[in-house]
């Protein structure tokens, strides 16, 4: 059942990379607690997005291209119509697979390839962390960087670049922290593991049987429930962490 708030408290987040897995499922849990959600992809709206308000929320961009971060702030802010941003959850992001889906290592990467990574996966990050800072300190807001446990540790399936890409968005994290702190805008991180998504790449069920101490798979709800954690006043004195979601893959 979805809180009910009213217009003038109704709290809005701007989700980047919605359209499926941990996206998905953040989406439909902030919704079902009355908040007003705009999402951001290069895709546009989904017709079949189980959520009223959906198309009217939706934003269509291409973080790849970081001549168009200015362009969606300014279009976030439109769609505030002059308001604040209570949170900002930056989980847009791409994994680039070699032939058959195999990690792309050193060797494999070119730069173009580097730079539509570390675009999407972190710069967009800072940017629109930037571009839309007023609005964040107007409401006290949050904000909730998407890392991986693959920026900590070489993992089979994901690739230089990203593991790359995350482990600078965990600082990121820390640098947001610090330097937004002062304005009474929280900064943290969540670092999933192997969540059970569409995008899953064959062979995980071996790392579940040898890596994960709680030999199963995450939820994406799982996750969604940890980002709305951070984004309420029950976190209030949390900046600056990465919290892991992993199942004690990391141990």
């Amino acid at each position: 059942m979805q809180d009910q708030e009213s217009p003038a408290t109704r709290k809005t987040m701007l989700l980047t990379g919605a359209s499926r897995g941990i996206g998905h499922a953040t989406v439909k849990l902030f919704y079902q607690h009355g908040w007003r959600v705009l999402t951001l992809s290069r895709a546009p709206f989904d017709p079949e997005c189980p959520w009223p308000g959906g198309r009217e929320n939706h934003i269509q961009g291409d973080l790849a291209d970081p001549e168009a971060f200015e362009a969606i702030a300014a279009e976030v802010r439109r769609r505030l119509g002059g308001g604040g941003l209570n949170a900002l959850v930056n989980n847009a992001a791409i994994s680039p697979k070699r032939a058959g889906g195999a990690r792309m290592g050193v060797a494999d990467t070119d730069y173009a390839t580097w730079a539509a990574v570390f675009n999407v996966n972190l710069f967009s990050a800072a940017l629109l962390s930037r571009n839309l800072l007023p609005e964040l300190k107007a409401t006290g807001g949050t904000i909730v960087n998407v890392t991986s446990i693959a920026g900590s540790r070489v993992h089979p399936f994901a690739g230089v670049a990203y593991a790359c890409s995350k482990a600078a968005l965990a600082t990121l994290t820390r640098e947001q922290a610090f330097d937004f702190g002062r304005f009474g805008v929280r900064v943290n991180a969540i670092a999933p593991g192997e969540i059970d998504t569409s995008i899953l790449s064959p062979g995980t069920e071996d790392i579940v049987r040898t890596q994960i101490p709680m030999q199963r798979l995450g939820d994406p709800k799982e996750v969604a429930r940890t980002i709305m954690f951070l984004c309420s006043p029950d976190a209030s004195y949390i900046n600056g962490a990465e919290i892991h979601i992993n199942g004690g893959q990391h141990v």
